[in-house]
């Protein structure tokens, strides 16, 4: 019985792509860390109620794991806090699963991580990335998309200016740093980890245009 699960299961990406793995239909269960149950039923589907401050790593047994954690500085309220859900709870999840058996990690970070960036943001991105390759993965697969494009649940005033310019003038972007929406990213995530190449694996935001976008998860 082939498992996957997925943590950030109810974020902007998370919630496309758990719904999409249930219709897929490769994984015979798909289980999705959660704070509280979410609405959400399917013969698959199976909740984990999950505290990351109180971890009990026995609930990551999975083959294949998605990591779809991610917030920002205003929503964390704190560099520090933005740090723990960016860098201290992927590793968390990363380290659990693997010692769980699980053999492939797909992970969301962000275009221009680079732990020697002089953005913060983007150089969190680039610390966990190079930290989870320390991880002895069969597969790490590392996802940076551009700006996510997407039904939010909250709604961010600068972000949302900025996708109105995007549309305007998106010819006037090379394809890397165009807007991508959110089901492509995940479209992507579950056709790599299928193919689970050994190794690393940089999927940059251009390569994710190539799968079609879907309106509702």
């Amino acid at each position: 019985m082939k498992t996957a699960l997925v943590s950030g299961a109810t974020g902007l990406v998370g919630s496309f792509l758990v719904k999409m793995l249930l219709e897929d239909g490769y994984y015979d269960k798909v289980k999705i860390i959660v704070r509280k149950p979410v609405d959400l039923n399917h013969p698959s589907l199976e909740q984990i109620i999950y505290d990351y401050e109180n971890p009990e790593p026995e609930k990551f047994e999975a083959d294949d794991v998605f990591c779809c954690l991610g917030t920002t500085i205003k929503k964390a309220g704190s560099k520090e806090a933005f740090i723990k859900v960016d860098y201290e709870y992927p590793l968390q999840v990363a380290q659990a699963t693997q010692k769980a058996g699980a053999r492939n990690f797909s992970i969301i970070t962000a275009i221009g991580a680079s732990s020697k960036s002089k953005i913060f943001y983007s150089r969190v991105k680039g610390e966990v990335e190079e930290k989870l390759q320390e991880i002895p993965f069969h597969s790490l697969q590392i996802f940076r998309p551009s700006m996510l494009l997407g039904p939010r649940k909250e709604f961010r005033t600068g972000e949302e200016i900025g996708k109105i310019f995007a549309r305007m003038l998106w010819f006037l972007f090379p394809k890397r740093y165009r807007g991508i929406h959110v089901s492509q990213v995940a479209g992507c995530m579950i056709s790599k980890i299928k193919e689970a190449k050994p190794g690393l694996q940089i999927i940059e935001s251009d390569q994710m245009h190539e799968w079609p976008v879907r309106k509702n998860p």
